[in-house]
């Protein structure tokens, strides 16, 4: 593939030297970021991810901040997962959707005080939405992008890594709570969570010449539990269905399709734009909706939609797809019709190399 061509469109990020230093290999462009795909191989990372632990630079994790005496009520316009029991410490994982009740992003809400929130979005502009919400409603509240990197830890040892630069106390953090940490005289939020089924943490970096001090800090204290520095994983992310946005779904999908209906309290979720459609789609219950799938034979990279079929008939397609070297078998997510959801089905996926047989299955690997 050609390169793409540098320019400020595309921006670095406060650890972009670190990454650079640490021999990175590959980029993809993400909320107009660059963010790391590769360092030694995509297998090598994977395996050194699931027994050791690695830095991730995941700044292209953008915050939306809504500051105002009208937060809470456009963070839950935002949402059809209730947030009334929200408290601030707490992270809620919140698809978020548009009026027809279609994925829009699917963020992770840091609720920091009754009147302030950060949204930690995926690849799409909820930027742009939010402000446009805010303004079509007259809401008493301030919506921008603070100067808040995330910097992630995960692996097993990754609370060993956390507790050498923060100190025991992050070692009690419990799963999607935070807490502010000292370092290096600067308190920095916490939060335990993470793109991966390792565990670990999110740093919250607030300002950008924080940065570094703190990425060669972790290095340094990791260097004998074998740190490197790391990315989100294909093969891993797979293997645990965690859905990437924009590939795996996009706004012609519902929540409920993504699978994500226990995050959808849509009786509840008062003031949810997407309410409306949502009760549709709860009562009728979705047609097709993401499976995890095996594939047989070798199979090229996944960089465009594969067609599954079942008896000459399209019911459904691959998103993500790669040769997983612990499960002895091309693992994949794909979106496929209610018809053949059943544990087990046999199906066909239509590569760019040809056709391929498959299996579909109810859960994830891990």
């Amino acid at each position: 593939m050609a390169t793409i061509a540098p320019s400020r469109r595309v921006r670095r990020t406060p650890f972009s030297d670190g990454v650079e230093a640490a021999g990175v290999k590959g980029y993809t462009v993400y909320n107009h970021m660059l963010l790391p795909t590769v360092f030694r191989s995509v297998e090598e990372d994977y395996h050194h991810l699931k027994s050791a632990v690695q830095v991730w630079d995941v700044a292209c994790e953008r915050q939306v901040e809504l500051r105002g005496p009208d937060a809470g009520r456009l963070m839950q316009m935002l949402t059809p997962r209730d947030l009334g029991g929200m408290l601030p410490g707490m992270c809620y994982y919140v698809p978020t959707v548009d009026e027809t009740g279609g994925m829009l992003n699917d963020p992770v809400a840091l609720k920091l005080a009754d009147d302030r929130y950060w949204v930690s979005i995926a690849d799409s502009d909820m930027l742009l939405w939010v402000k446009g919400i805010a303004y079509a409603f007259h809401l008493d509240v301030i919506v921008d992008e603070p100067d808040v990197s995330p910097l992630a830890i995960q692996g097993p040892q990754a609370d060993e890594l956390a507790a050498r630069v923060f100190g025991d106390g992050v070692k009690d953090l419990r799963f999607f709570r935070y807490g502010y940490f000292e370092f290096q005289g600067h308190m920095m939020l916490v939060a335990r969570s993470g793109y991966s089924k390792q565990g670990g943490f999110e740093i919250y970096v607030e300002g950008t010449e924080k940065g570094m001090p703190l990425w060669n800090a972790l290095m340094e204290a990791g260097r004998d539990l074998d740190v490197h520095a790391g990315c989100p994983n294909l093969i891993e992310r797979i293997e645990g269905g965690m859905l990437s946005y924009g590939n795996d779904m996009t706004r012609d999908n519902t929540p409920h399709e993504c699978g994500l209906g226990r995050f959808c309290s849509t009786q509840t979720a008062i003031g949810c734009v997407g309410r409306d459609a949502l009760l549709r789609v709860a009562k009728e219950g979705p047609v097709k909706q993401i499976r995890a799938l095996s594939i047989e034979g070798d199979i090229p990279p996944c960089d465009r939609l594969w067609k599954v079929t079942a008896k000459d008939k399209v019911i459904g397609q691959v998103t993500s797809a790669a040769k997983s070297p612990d499960f002895g078998t091309n693992v994949a997510i794909g979106m496929v019709r209610m018809t053949h959801w059943e544990d087990g089905t046999q199906v066909q996926v239509e590569t760019q190399d040809g056709p391929r047989m498959a299996t579909v299955h109810e859960e994830f690997w891990i």
